[in-house]
């Protein structure tokens, strides 16, 4: 999952960065509001995570922007301001939720694990599409029952497609989901066709259903012909 992380103390930055790296995150970080602001007017994320007092701008700010542009990121607040006005004004403008500092990283870890599970698979933390299931926790991909081992990237693309499933995916959104901003660096997608190809295989020669249908010119859909 890609995240954006918006602090501006360093050694705090840095240690959330390394931690959720650890954790199999895509994360990609700005340090003022001015940078913040910057990277949500181009890039998508799955998560957002916002601290209020920034060097040129609040915080808040950049979560009514969030929601002005319709973003289907999920927002955590992450503040030293634990006052109940703060966490009122950024419930209210749409945040999903907020974490006072000083906290735990594993606990951070936690509320962007609920989070995604509820903003993108119903709050389960185990995942069902016909003979595939995926534990969330555990990063584990079983196909009819026999786990199947992928690499991390193969993971979050899967989950990506799942997440997506039955919508037509942009080469664009895989590439920056996969690859975060450093994407615009990238003189082509071939790196897109090789963890395609290599999930791909993976999951038929386990006897799963070729869901990863190619949608010529445009991209991707993940076809299980299941309702919404």
């Amino acid at each position: 999952m890609k995240i954006l992380l918006i602090e501006d103390e360093p050694e705090l930055r840095k240690s959330i960065k390394q931690y959720l790296h650890q954790e199999g995150y895509l994360i990609e970080s700005a340090d003022d509001f001015t940078k913040a602001t910057e990277k949500t007017a181009v890039y998508n994320y799955d998560c957002v995570l916002v601290d209020i007092t920034l060097p040129d701008g609040n915080g808040l700010n950049i979560v009514r922007q969030l929601k002005q542009a319709k973003s289907k990121a999920g927002i955590i607040i992450i503040s030293a301001k634990d006052s109940l006005d703060d966490r009122i004004d950024g419930l209210e403008l749409g945040a999903d939720d907020y974490l006072s500092k000083p906290f735990h990283l594993s606990e951070l870890n936690a509320r962007i694990k609920a989070l995604i599970r509820r903003k993108n698979f119903d709050g389960q933390n185990e995942i069902t599409i016909n003979e595939i299931t995926i534990n969330t926790d555990a990063h584990r991909l079983f196909v009819n029952k026999e786990e199947v081992i992928i690499t991390n990237k193969e993971y979050e693309l899967l989950l990506f497609f799942i997440a997506n499933k039955n919508r037509v995916i942009t080469k664009t959104a895989i590439a920056e989901h996969l690859s975060g901003d450093d994407v615009d660096q990238s003189d082509n997608y071939d790196f897109i066709y090789t963890h395609i190809k290599n999930l791909r295989k993976k999951l038929i020669d386990k006897g799963c259903t070729d869901y990863i249908q190619t949608v010529y010119g445009i991209g991707y859909n993940f076809k299980t012909n299941d309702a919404q």
